[in-house]
């Protein structure tokens, strides 16, 4: 009689795709974690004999679960106070998972800037973007997905693209070529450097900060230099008056990063976006709620 298949030597052998699309759709860490325990509880309950890829199977079950904690999450977030940002993900200096972190995504697709990109598609066409362009799923294995045809999957994923597209100007450094303008910025931020930051500031520069109206933070985007650079060192100077400020630089979401630890607890993330030469984007996640995954 042939064994059947544990159900655990497959979930293990895909455990870090399957987090990593759970992430991608849903931009949040605890949430994917959810994903992947409702996952695994249905996977344990299917007759393994049946299924023919247990990749794909797998990826169906994760992306439907998925989908649902989206819709939900679309509907909360209407109601989100101030800019909304996704958990930060720690990545090492390439842009890789470092160890202890189970994960596979790398390169842009990770990024904060992406991330924010695919909240402007509907949930279907995040979920379809993601499963082909991320992850290159073929069209016959999304459409079991999301439950869709082929044809509809092929015209979803090809709005999903233009529209990303004409957001998407140009890429975001990868770490390894941000790291030279990435280090003398935190150098000046956390020296109170103003004339050092501005000079390291896009004229477009952007300061996004999620509070998420449990703590303070600027409730809309900040735009400029001297805004920008005024604004970073008034935020750090407000964590020394509260008590010992610990700074930690690491990498989240592929971006140079500055975790702040006051009194030993996590105050913020604030991690820095760099095209070109320039520093573009600040994304400064203070919602405790989005900090009690981070690695630090």
């Amino acid at each position: 009689m042939t064994e059947q298949p544990k159900p655990e030597d497959d979930f293990t052998a895909h455990r870090a795709l399957l987090f990593s699309i759970a992430y991608e759709i849903l931009g949040s860490v605890a949430d994917a974690e959810d994903v992947l325990q409702e996952t695994y509880l249905r996977w344990r309950s299917v007759s393994h004999f049946s299924v023919e890829n247990a990749r794909a199977y797998l990826a169906k079950i994760v992306t439907r679960q998925a989908l649902g904690l989206l819709r939900s999450a679309v509907r909360r977030r209407e109601q989100y106070v101030g800019p909304w940002l996704p958990e930060p993900l720690a990545t090492d200096a390439v842009g890789n998972a470092p160890d202890g972190i189970d994960h596979v995504l790398t390169g842009e697709a990770v990024t904060t800037a992406m991330l924010l990109v695919l909240d402007t598609l509907t949930p279907t066409q995040r979920a379809v973007f993601v499963l082909r362009e991320v992850f290159a799923f073929d069209y016959q294995e999304i459409a079991a997905a999301v439950g869709k045809s082929e044809a509809a999957v092929r015209q979803l994923n090809h709005r999903a693209l233009n529209s990303v597209r004409a957001k998407r100007h140009t890429a975001v450094a990868t770490p390894a070529q941000a790291r030279p303008i990435a280090e003398r910025f935190l150098t000046a931020a956390t020296t109170g450097d103003v004339q050092g930051l501005m000079d390291l500031l896009a004229p477009d520069v952007v300061f996004l900060g999620d509070g998420g109206g449990v703590v303070s933070t600027a409730l809309r985007p900040v735009v400029g230099p001297d805004k920008v650079a005024r604004l970073l060192l008034g935020l750090l100077a407000k964590g020394a008056r509260m008590g010992g400020v610990d700074i930690r630089l690491g990498t989240y979401n592929g971006m140079h990063s500055v975790a702040v630890l006051i009194d030993g607890v996590l105050d913020h993330v604030t991690s820095v976006e760099v095209r070109g030469s320039a520093v573009t984007a600040l994304y400064c996640v203070r919602n405790p709620e989005k900090l009690t995954a981070v690695k630090i």
